[in-house]
């Protein structure tokens, strides 16, 4: 049977739990709730105290993230519509009080699982805690709902890193995810973190090997629950909505790039002919606004006889290899230079590992030491070295993924994109294959620019006169 419902139709008078809200696919998710489905009745987000501040103390603050001044001046009182509830994934129970369980288990009728540790070398126990029996803790408090009409899970295209091409399905785990569960619980932490190579194994960190856990616990409460997982790729700044470039945090790429638009990454460990896999942030979350309608409006008899699972990925619709994204980069960290570049922004990708090492020690850590021991003479706080640290341990763990090849299907994708209506398809577009990519990625320079490192777009002329110097 035909879906009729539009996606702001079927979120007209719903009630959704968001967790995870206060990151980077979080904020955008609220603010593309607010803006394309402003008939949403309320958006109940799950946060905890954090530095001596409470929920409503934080709430604000994020209210305050740039992306939300279109509501201030426009429409306030639609962001009254966003509740913050006293809440950890982490924590037995989620860390919610009876009340607060009460109203949910009452109201709440859709929910968006977005919470994770995004630390790929997190150690383990805390990976499962949070990704795994997190998102056991959130299935538990939804078996007992009594409205609930869609749950979208957020998982990761990389949970299955072992897969050469990943299906639209789960694939079982090499352990069974509750053993695991209750490992990382009765086990020494120093132990645990001894044999967690071992463990994991062939996951390359515990982010995706806890990911890959918690679709297990996923599938086996379908069709119990009508859920739904959503697999995106690493997510990258935004394409169109909020802002264009816009993004919040330093993650994966976005760290590479400003590193290497400073001039401190002068090579990385990639294979230039394999697929860079990304999604903009604002593709990502119309993905799951799209599947929550999905699932929320398709009849139990028309359902899937297994999970519905949803590759949000490029596949085949706009490839992009590691390589031009690299000298696309290149050309455009030179045409919008960043302020206090410490050395002329350049560098290489590099297949063999070999050369990279020792690239890395001329042209990484010898500068790193030398800057540092300068600093010293001078009297003046050194951080060279620290900074260098950071990098390389962002490089280290994200090779992984510049260094192997994987084929994604989207079968399921590009079903769901076709079953939306032509209105639906405009607003919440999963047309990835309209991207310019060297536009996209001069907003995603000049957005990390302006964003994340706060750097004035009026320097812009002052940087490259510094630049021709």
């Amino acid at each position: 049977m035909m879906v009729t419902k539009s996606i702001p139709e079927f979120f007209r008078g719903q009630k959704l739990l968001i967790t995870g809200a206060s990151g980077l696919m979080g904020k955008v998710l609220i603010w593309k709730l607010l803006y394309s489905c402003p008939d949403v009745d309320t958006i109940f987000i799950l946060l905890r105290p954090k530095y001596g501040k409470p929920v409503e103390a934080r709430l604000e603050e994020m209210l305050k993230t740039r992306i939300f001044n279109k509501f201030w001046n426009d429409n306030p009182k639609i962001l009254r519509k966003i509740v913050a509830i006293t809440g950890d994934v982490s924590s037995n129970d989620l860390g919610l009080s009876a009340e607060s369980k009460e109203k949910l288990l009452e109201e709440v009728t859709v929910i968006f699982h977005v919470a994770a540790t995004l630390k790929l070398d997190a150690n383990l126990k805390d990976a499962v805690n949070m990704n795994t029996e997190g998102t056991w803790r959130l299935l538990q408090l939804s078996c007992e709902m009594k409205n609930l009409v869609a749950f979208v899970h957020t998982s990761t295209a990389y949970c299955h890193c072992d897969v050469p091409i990943m299906e639209e399905r789960v694939y079982k785990p090499p352990e069974d995810p509750k053993n695991v569960m209750n490992l990382v619980h009765w086990m020494d932490r120093d132990v645990l973190h001894e044999i967690t190579d071992k463990i994991i194994s062939p996951h390359p960190n515990t982010y995706t090997y806890s990911k890959r856990l918690a679709e297990k616990l996923v599938a086996d409460f379908y069709p119990r629950l009508p859920i739904a997982i959503a697999r995106p790729s690493i997510v990258i700044p935004s394409w169109k909505e909020p802002l264009p470039g816009w993004v919040d945090n330093l993650n994966g790429p976005v760290g590479i790039m400003i590193g290497a638009g400073k001039g401190v990454i002068r090579t990385m460990l990639c294979n230039p002919d394999y697929n860079a896999e990304v999604i903009p942030v604002d593709l990502a979350i119309n993905g799951l606004l799209a599947i929550a309608w999905k699932t929320g409006t398709t009849k139990p008899e028309n359902r899937y006889s297994e999970i519905p699972v949803y590759n949000l990925t490029q596949s085949d619709m706009n490839p992009m290899k590691w390589g031009e994204v690299v000298e696309k980069g290149k050309t455009i960290a030179h045409e919008y230079p960043f302020e206090m570049t410490l050395w002329y922004p350049g560098g290489n990708i590099r297949s063999n590992k070999f050369v990279h090492n020792l690239i890395v020690l001329f042209f990484h850590w010898i500068p790193a030491y030398l800057i540092d021991f300068i600093m010293l003479l001078i009297g003046q706080k050194r951080f060279m070295v620290r900074v260098q640290q950071k990098i390389h341990d962002g490089l280290r763990v994200l090779q992984y993924f510049t260094t192997h090849q994987w084929k994604f299907r989207n079968t399921k994708l590009l079903e769901l994109r076709e079953s939306m209506n032509e209105s639906d398809k405009e607003a919440f577009s999963l047309a990835m294959e309209t991207i310019n990519p060297e536009l996209y990625m001069i907003d995603c320079v000049l957005g990390a620019r302006h964003y994340c490192l706060k750097e004035d777009p009026a320097s812009i002329p002052k940087c490259r006169r510094n630049m021709k110097m």
